[in-house]
């Protein structure tokens, strides 16, 4: 199955708009530790003024570096599917690579936030036979806009390295090569004359 959003053999990014997610996630965290912990403690005076105006400086300075490690983040990640696996890459000070193969794939889930929904991005969570007793998903694609599209590609992927035919082998399925027809079909002859002669 081919896809023009997610083309095999090459390295695919997630939108970029999961850079504004991961800053908007930030933005919530921050603003929650501001109204639920600074102010009342301003407010029951446990912190002064001047207390409370450098902790507001060094939250501005966390979203400006945070803003930046996102900006790294999304630089830093790939992703590519091949025949019979699926490679990531990502990571900005540990930096962090896999393979999946596809016929260890069990779950292939598509979440969808709050903060995603209008940013029209999606996460796509895949499960391998490995991982899915611990319920955390081995891989992670977030930020992906065709999710349900990905979803489908990888399924069928999924579904031709199983061997569609329950032999499970890890490959794809190819028909046999011309030669090695003709090599069974002159076996079969064989076989057929040994057992009339039996």
């Amino acid at each position: 199955m081919q896809s023009v959003h997610f083309p095999q053999n090459t390295p695919f990014k997630p939108s970029s708009s999961i850079v504004l997610w991961f800053t908007i996630n930030f933005l919530l965290l921050m603003g929650f530790v501001i109204v639920f912990i600074l102010l009342p403690l301003q407010y029951y005076e446990e912190i002064t003024r001047d207390s409370f105006s450098m902790a507001l400086g060094i939250i501005a300075i966390a979203i400006v570096l945070f803003y930046i490690w996102a900006r790294l983040y999304y630089d830093s990640m790939w992703y590519e599917l091949h025949d019979d696996e699926m490679r990531w890459k990502r990571g900005v000070v540990f930096r962090r690579t896999g393979i999946v193969p596809y016929n260890r794939i069990t779950n292939i889930d598509i979440r969808q936030g709050p903060v995603m929904r209008p940013l029209q991005i999606s996460t796509v969570s895949i499960q391998t036979a490995g991982y899915s007793g611990k319920g955390v998903p081995e891989i992670s694609i977030e930020g992906i806009v065709h999710a349900e599209e990905l979803r489908e590609l990888i399924r069928t992927m999924v579904r031709v390295c199983s061997g569609g035919d329950g032999t499970g082998t890890g490959k794809p399925v190819q028909a046999p090569p011309a030669d090695l027809q003709q090599i069974l079909g002159e076996m079969k002859a064989i076989r057929a004359l040994l057992e009339r002669k039996l």
